[in-house]
């Protein structure tokens, strides 16, 4: 068994540490901390009643290195799993070296004051991770995380190359909101209004915001409009793997989202800077965020299934020239509210954060430095998808994607 020491007490949170507690075999203790720690105690009291698993919690401002170091001390925790919010990646990252403690977190850094997210600033820190022993695990989510794992999978099993990968991320599920994100409302909102871009030539292609539309069935789910956007893994991706040609990512959003967030954007609520109310600086998103439903209460109303996967086409491995694969996962809403409390797009975060934590405690991905999730062996990390709950398949299609 692993002591663990869980940071954030959100949905994806929640979702992990239940997994954890499913399997004490791997993870024990384990510790959850936030800013808010009734927050923690409400998560813990849920295990603790579906699983009689006990989870010590504790309080902690996740900004303040010394007190994170102290904790991970009094804890002997051997791998901190970041569950927080992106803006506080680095200041983790430094508490794990300074501890001497494994990291793993689900998103890439961010600025708080900055609409931009790239993995530069955490890759910076790939020689202090190697020098100290230790490894640092980034993306270990769905998307990034188990899609990236699904390329190595997919280049290791049945192409030699990739020369060009989608992404698709299509949420059917249906929680009778006017408005309400899937995730924390200011990091999605951040991330869905960005300005789009995906690797192609070569380079980086830019493109307005929620302008390319593309109607996609998806299995499980159905026919969804799609829209191209960016994301994390396709900087890690079109790193990792040189000879992609072209990589995008796609997510799905019906048409009321689309025009919510327009309008949202365009009367200012989606600012991350501060302005003035009422003699009181406030930052408008931060604002919107409490006026807006908390994803994690809106498991029970979630009803449907959400699609998650890659469409990769390259030389084939069997040398029978370029094939065309799609591997992909679909979970239903009901059933991950039903094992562990929580909506489908929670678990398909936490439960790659526990395998991820997993793979890392029971010396599989171990190498010291850091590393991104296409960079391990994914064999390991494929098996638990399909036995905790993410089953995924994959299909030969007759071509690569015409859109």
């Amino acid at each position: 068994m692993g002591n663990v020491l869980v940071v954030g007490a959100g949905g994806v949170s929640s979702v992990a540490v239940h997994k954890m507690a499913m399997n004490p075999d791997i993870f024990g203790p384990i510790h959850l901390a936030s800013r808010t720690k009734s927050k923690c105690d409400a998560i813990a009291a849920s295990v603790k009643a579906r699983f009689g698993a006990e989870v010590t919690t504790h309080a902690l401002d996740a900004m303040d290195v010394a007190a994170t170091v102290a904790l991970i001390r009094q804890t002997g925790a051997e791998i901190v799993v970041n569950l927080a919010l992106p803006y506080q990646d680095l200041v983790l990252m430094d508490a794990c070296l300074e501890a001497g403690v494994n990291y793993l977190d689900t998103a890439n850094y961010e600025p708080e004051d900055e609409a931009k997210f790239e993995y530069s600033w955490q890759w910076a820190y790939q020689e202090k991770f190697r020098e100290a022993g230790l490894t640092a695990i980034l993306g270990s989510g769905f998307d990034p995380g188990v899609t990236s794992v699904f390329a190595t999978w997919l280049r290791k099993h049945k192409l030699k190359t990739i020369r060009q990968i989608d992404v698709l991320d299509a949420n059917g599920g249906d929680n009778g909101q006017a408005f309400a994100t899937n995730f924390n409302p200011e990091i999605n909102l951040r991330e869905v209004l960005a300005e789009a871009r995906h690797w192609e030539g070569g380079e980086w292609k830019t493109s307005p915001a929620m302008t390319h539309k593309v109607e996609f069935d998806f299995p499980g789910v159905g026919p969804k409009n799609m829209y191209l956007m960016y994301h994390e893994e396709l900087e890690s991706l079109s790193t990792h793997f040189p000879e992609i040609e072209r990589a995008r990512f796609w997510m799905t959003f019906g048409d009321a989202y689309i025009t919510h967030a327009k309008v949202l954007e365009n009367v200012g609520m989606t600012r991350i800077d501060p302005v003035m109310h009422d003699g009181k600086e406030i930052i408008p998103i931060q604002f919107l965020k409490t006026l807006l439903p908390d994803p994690s209460d809106l498991g029970e109303l979630t009803k449907g299934k959400a699609c998650i996967g890659d469409i990769a086409t390259g030389e084939a491995a069997d040398g029978s020239g370029e094939k065309t694969f799609y591997i992909y996962n679909i979970c239903d809403h009901e059933e991950c509210y039903a094992e562990v409390g929580s909506q489908a797009v929670a678990y398909t975060t936490g439960v790659p954060a526990m395998i991820g934590a997993a793979m890392v405690l029971k010396g599989i991905w171990r190498e010291p430095g850091v590393w991104n999730m296409e960079q391990l062996d994914p064999d390991a990390f494929m098996d638990m998808l399909n036995t905790q709950g993410l089953p995924w398949q994959v299909e030969e299609l007759d071509g690569p994607v015409a859109f």
